[in-house]
């Protein structure tokens, strides 16, 4: 919906610019917008287009770095290669990593794409999987 938004304000810009033409006009009707009308529908889009694409990402940078300085041994990572493992020894730019028992690769600490949260003391499953199970049961009565 706020493309479309967005979408429709760039018309009312170009509308604004187009409409201040001569030969755009009829001989009785009055002139359109002023040229700063147009200038101020670019300025407001571009302050959109920040404050919802650009402001988020910028904060989702921040906050993934945040969590690859805070790795800590013990927490369970995936690598941007999609692979799963445990953090074993942590140095200033590299990570060991456990990735099955007994085998162990280290890697940049750039090369982690996602933390992955702790699992629920005493093994428990998080409430998500047990409204699965049970919509399950559901459907089959």
């Amino acid at each position: 919906m706020k493309v479309f938004s967005l979408f429709h304000l760039s018309l009312l810009g170009f509308s604004a610019v187009l409409g201040n033409a001569s030969w755009a006009q009829s001989p009785g009707q009055p002139a359109g917008a002023d040229p700063s009308s147009f200038i101020f529908l670019m300025i407001a889009m571009v302050a959109i287009m920040y404050f919802i694409v650009i402001r988020p990402q910028q904060k989702e940078q921040k906050q993934h770095q945040a969590r690859i300085n805070a790795l800590k041994k013990g927490d369970k990572v995936v690598t941007a290669g999609g692979v799963h493992g445990l953090v074993k020894t942590v140095k200033e730019k590299t990570l060991l990593v456990e990735i099955a028992p007994g085998i162990k690769i280290t890697l940049n600490r750039q090369s982690v794409s996602t933390v992955l949260e702790p699992e629920n003391g005493k093994g428990k499953k998080d409430s998500s999987d047990e409204e699965e199970v049970g919509d399950d049961e559901e459907d089959e009565a």
